[in-house]
């Protein structure tokens, strides 16, 4: 077994790889940029090594530096983890050359199925079900048009070096692939330094389902069940479970197979996964074949206990698997929620910065319900604009699937995150979707069930009343606090309003607390029962945890002016608590106006001004690109949102824009 290893990767895969290696007695050696030299994998580490600047293509790409770094260091193999050089053929040639052992597979196999053209080849050749399109290479734009009005609409772009939803455009009418095919080749030239693309047919209606497969250098491979992965965002995965809501255990057995037999074509040695298009029907296409470890992969180690980032250590090193067939079990449910720095109300425009506050949800094991944690960042750490978002993984394992999303929904509302965006408020909204608790789903679900956007949730009214009830003993007790701090009010006879105003977004009640114990009774509205609400919170702490009339209920709390901002459920509301007075004279107030931008095209996000397509004079209709910005890996068209005409260009290509400021002004 390997004394020393290095993880060539960044975040919360490079911490991921550390815990396990930490417990199999391995050494590990971390290599960071300069925007990550106090980056949490670099404390992790055993040692760590510098490698250049921020950029990906000055640093965590640059396969010199990593084996400089293990010659530095004495490491004997590399983990990739996932993106970057995961699945670039060179990489692990080059550490072969150099008398080091890459922890993935072998480059034959990363050559026949980690280009995503060349797989579906070999997929079509082992006789696995395939998705209609063109496997070829695209010169242009126009030739582009000619094959999808071939293959018929709608058609997906996608880049062959591609993944985690970059270079890949869906494309309903011939202006839309033109437009897309350049969207997606240059994705993908910056993201994989590859920007080739190919085209198939995109199935309507469909289920995005793989199979995680495990094999070693002796000829042995095995599946390990499925993940479901088809709640998606721009083609990036946002949720996933295991196993599949939709497989019969004949499908499952069927599709596993498939993917077994397909990997032992290729002669596949590590952990890898095929994935498929799969239809209502339970009918299913070979979509592509991932040579590394999967972001999601945390699910399926929980449903069946095996460690894949152990297995893949030990595989490079030689050993057998000593897991067959016969022995994978699949036990419970697990679902996995993507927590990324970005603004669920703006369309999940990336979000950078500094987590003045991060306190997920403790990890843990009771009751059957397994909480668990990936992540890359710390509180007070920084996101930086120069890599993916994503802040963490949170995973739940339960015995059922409805016991799991529960235990999501749980962890999420004690996720505290502030200082950047997140989209914490989106996962929880659609743990309590109808559709998703249904298992009713499709790649199509996020666009088709929030057409216009995500907005912030109104509570419904249940909730609404737990709020109140919250807020109006979170008041109280701060009312008591006030009595008790300094003496001040000692000597004194204070009086307080027997009743309080509690205004929870647009809903009003009339509360009365009164102590219970070491619990409290609030009456609202003069209802007869009382609700019950206890608790152990302190004034300060974010997360409110307790119990509601005996219901176990976790809320955020964070002060405002005469009250507080609840979050709950993914739903969030302000809750005033007044006295009779103070609610007389806010109701007096006027509403403050937000200001508008005005005819100024602003950067919605910080990042890097890819293209202006517009010129100043130029008349514009609404629809109409006005410019390209990038932030963290992705491209983002903007468009005008009605006609005008372009007074001012104030950005050009290539320069580096903080959030809001001017790219252009209408006339």
């Amino acid at each position: 077994m390997f004394k020393r290893i290095l993880i060539a990767n960044r975040g919360e895969i490079a911490c991921r790889v550390i815990k396990t290696a930490r417990r199999m007695g391995i050494e590990t050696v971390a290599v960071y940029s300069d925007a990550d030299r106090n980056a949490l994998h670099v404390e992790m580490a055993d040692t760590a090594v510098h490698i250049g600047p921020p950029p990906a293509a000055q640093s965590y790409l640059l396969i010199d530096k990593i084996i400089d770094a293990c010659k530095q260091t004495g490491a004997e193999a590399v983990h990739p983890g996932y993106g970057f050089l995961s699945e670039r053929e060179a990489f692990p040639k080059a550490l072969e050359k150099a008398g080091l052992v890459f922890i993935g597979p072998n480059p034959g196999a990363i050559a026949a199925m980690g280009d995503k053209i060349e797989s579906k080849k070999a997929a079509a050749a082992a006789k696995v079900s395939t998705v209609p399109g063109h496997l070829g290479v695209i010169e242009d734009a126009k030739e582009a048009v000619k094959i999808a009005n071939e293959i018929g609409y709608p058609v997906m772009i996608k880049a062959s070096a591609g993944g985690g939803g970059k270079g890949m455009r869906i494309a309903h009418a011939a202006n839309e692939v033109e437009e897309g095919f350049d969207r997606a080749r240059s994705e993908a030239k910056s993201s994989f330094g590859d920007d080739r693309v190919f085209i198939e047919k995109f199935i309507v209606d469909p289920r995005h389902i793989e199979i995680q497969v495990l094999g070693d250098k002796h000829g042995n491979v095995i599946y390990l069940g499925e993940r479901e992965c088809s709640i998606q965002r721009r083609n990036q995965k946002v949720i996933e479970e295991a196993p599949s809501p939709l497989l019969d255990e004949k499908t499952r057995k069927k599709m596993g197979e498939q993917a077994v037999a397909l990997a032992k074509a290729v002669n596949y040695d590590s952990a890898g996964t095929v994935e498929f298009v799969a239809g209502q029907d339970r009918s299913f296409f070979f979509l592509e074949m991932n040579t590394r470890l999967q972001v999601e992969h945390p699910v399926t180690e929980l449903i069946t206990g095996i460690d894949l980032v152990e297995q893949m250590i030990r595989v490079a090193a030689g050993e057998k698997l000593a897991i067959k067939q016969s022995d994978v079990k699949l036990d419970g449910w697990a679902v996995e929620s993507r927590i990324y720095a970005e603004d669920p109300y703006r369309n999940f425009l990336p979000s950078i910065g500094r987590l003045t506050r991060y306190q997920p949800p403790p990890e843990s094991f009771a009751n059957g319900i397994t909480v668990r944690n990936d992540t890359g960042v710390y509180d007070g750490g920084e996101i930086s604009m120069f890599y993916d978002p994503m802040i963490a993984k949170l995973v739940t394992h339960a015995p059922t699937r409805l016991a799991a999303i529960d235990a999501q929904s749980d962890a999420l509302d004690a996720f505290a995150i502030d200082g950047v965006q997140h989209n914490i408020p989106f996962v929880s909204a659609l743990m309590q979707h109808p559709r998703w608790r249904e298992g009713a789903l499709s790649t199509g679900f996020i666009a088709e069930e929030f057409p216009q956007g995500f907005h912030p949730q109104t509570p419904k009214d249940a909730d609404a009343r737990m709020m109140a009830a919250v807020a109006a003993v979170i008041d109280h007790q701060g009312n008591l606090r006030k009595r008790q701090i300094s003496g001040q009010m000692s000597g004194r006879v204070v009086t307080f309003d027997p009743d309080r105003c509690v205004k929870v977004g647009e809903r009003e009640y009339t509360a009365v607390v009164a102590a219970d114990g070491d619990a409290f009774k609030v009456m609202l509205d003069g209802k007869k029962k009382a609700i019950r609400v206890s608790s152990t919170w302190r004034p300060g702490e974010t997360v409110w945890r307790g119990e509601v009339d005996g219901a176990t209920a976790i809320l955020q709390i964070r002060g405002i002016p005469n009250g507080m901002l609840i979050n709950y459920r993914g739903a969030q509301a302000t809750a005033h608590v007044y006295t009779q007075a103070e609610a007389a004279a806010a109701k007096l107030m006027p509403v403050k106006k937000v200001s508008d931008s005005g005819k100024r095209l602003l950067c919605p996000m910080p990042g890097l001004v890819v293209s202006i397509a517009v010129v100043e004079g130029q008349d514009v209709k609404a629809g109409e690109t006005l410019a390209v910005v990038e932030a963290m890996k992705m491209e983002n068209v903007l468009r005008a949102e009605r006609d005008g005409v372009v007074k001012k260009v104030h950005a050009k290509a290539g320069e580096t824009l903080a959030v809001d400021a001017v790219i252009l002004e209408f006339a």
